[in-house]
């Protein structure tokens, strides 16, 4: 079993970039057929799929954040991370990140929160 644990996002104003980081623990991010998502949560509403690094280093997203997001790893600190940019208030969320089975995440960070000010 592997513990998540997202990183605090800070101030991040509108248009400026968000940068959050997944540190894994009690396994490794390139494991064989491990995938690692980003999934979000605005207040109010439910969870969205932002998209996933896999362990050889791959990464999807979902059609309408890929023009602005990116996800990328360290492996020499078992870590990954995900950039939005051009943040909104839009972006106001509760930030997970998690490992995958299949299309499904299974284990979970504890969420980190991010507020975008209008």
């Amino acid at each position: 079993q592997v513990q998540l644990q997202e990183s605090d996002p800070g101030l991040v104003k509108p248009s400026q970039t968000l940068s959050l980081t997944c540190t894994v623990s009690g396994g490794s991010i390139t494991t064989n057929y491990y995938y690692w998502s980003w999934i979000r949560q605005p207040p109010g509403k439910g969870l969205e799929w932002i998209g996933f690094i896999t362990y050889s280093g791959s990464t999807y997203y979902s059609p309408s954040l890929k023009s602005r997001t990116s996800i990328s790893r360290d492996t020499s600190k078992n870590q990954f991370t995900l950039q939005p940019s051009s943040v909104t208030p839009e972006d106001t969320a509760v930030y997970y990140c998690a490992r995958d089975e299949g299309t499904a995440p299974v284990e979970w960070g504890q969420g980190t929160q991010d507020t975008v000010p209008s």
